[in-house]
């Protein structure tokens, strides 16, 4: 059995999206795979999300709690870490664990370490420190949400292997990642679903305020496809212009009912009208916050993750480092 860690500088770096692509990978190479994920903290909260996916993603049979335990206390901090890990990992080719950079715990669990880091122009300085810390243990560095423009400079930086950091992936920033279902940013806003509730797991890929404009019609929001459309609720001329085009959603602000015309075509269209209670500007606001802090925990999320990470990750130096090459 092999223990795969996998951790981060900083909270949001994509630690889950990584542990997600690699079980993936795991799994289709025929090993059987477990998932950690221990909770460093004097308290607990009602469930953890991304143990809560993994769980379901790879359709492991242990209890949550035991998936992601809380570890209270500093004292044998790590020793409670591994009797909490040895009691899922029996059985299992490899476990992935997802946890706080702390040497004493991967020390315990004799594992192999991927650090994953958004990417910034201080990438370096601060990893070079993490990567002499973590030394004998670490595999390698994956730098998250590349800007497009910049994966061919940043890929063949010397900047990395100068500073002795070997870099295991360099993926790109996709929106559709980190984004939310129709039914999570319903939730978010308070707002009420009504009609076509069956699509409220469709990913949202843009968004558009149809009160930009005087006269916005299907040109102005066929300029982008897969999206939720803003747009005030005393305004049926836009929101039967937005119904013509891609739309995922149609969130209509300030708590006023869609005249019949625009529900009969919503529900034609099968496009769900979300009413929300706030304004326009604080309905834009709530949403702006709502991505801040949505996670990779969508399964239709996989096979976009899959993707990228088949073009952009060396799974091939991390089996090889795990001693799982063939």
């Amino acid at each position: 059995m092999t223990a795969l860690y996998v951790t981060s500088l900083a909270e949001g770096a994509g630690r889950t999206t990584i542990c997600s692509g690699i079980a993936g990978h795991l799994l289709s190479s025929g090993k059987k795979v477990g998932f950690f994920k221990p909770i460093i903290t004097g308290e607990k909260e009602d469930s953890d999300s991304d143990a809560l996916f993994m769980k379901q993603a790879l359709s492991l049979d242990e209890p949550l709690d035991d998936i992601c335990p809380v570890i209270r206390g500093q004292d044998n901090m790590a020793g409670e870490v591994r009797k909490a890990y040895d009691k899922i990992s029996s059985g299992k080719g490899v476990v992935i664990v997802e946890g706080v950079c702390e040497r004493s715990i991967i020390e315990a669990l004799d594992a192999k370490v991927i650090i994953v880091e958004d990417y910034s122009k201080e990438s370096k300085t601060k990893l070079g420190t993490a990567c002499k810390d973590l030394e004998g243990y670490l595999l390698g560095v994956v730098l998250n949400k590349v800007p497009s423009s910049r994966l061919d400079s940043v890929s063949t930086d010397p900047q990395f292997s100068e500073a002795g950091i070997t870099i295991l992936g360099v993926l790109p920033e996709d929106r559709l990642l980190f984004t939310l279902s129709v039914g999570e940013l319903a939730e978010y806003l308070q707002g009420e679903i009504l009609n076509g509730t069956e699509k409220s797991g469709e990913l949202l890929e843009n968004f558009m305020l149809g009160a930009m404009t005087v006269d916005p019609g299907p040109e102005y929001f066929g300029r982008k496809a897969n999206k939720a459309v803003v747009v005030k609720g005393e305004r049926p001329d836009m929101q039967m212009a937005a119904l013509e085009t891609s739309t995922r959603c149609l969130i209509l602000s300030g708590g006023a009912a869609p005249i019949p015309a625009v529900q009969y075509k919503a529900k034609d269209k099968n496009i769900p009208l979300i009413v929300v209670k706030s304004d326009t500007a604080a309905t834009v606001m709530a949403i702006e916050e709502a991505l801040d802090k949505t996670r990779f925990n969508q399964v239709k999320k996989l096979t976009k993750l899959t993707e990228i990470m088949e073009k952009h990750f060396g799974f091939q130096d991390v089996f090889q480092g795990l001693g799982l090459a063939s």
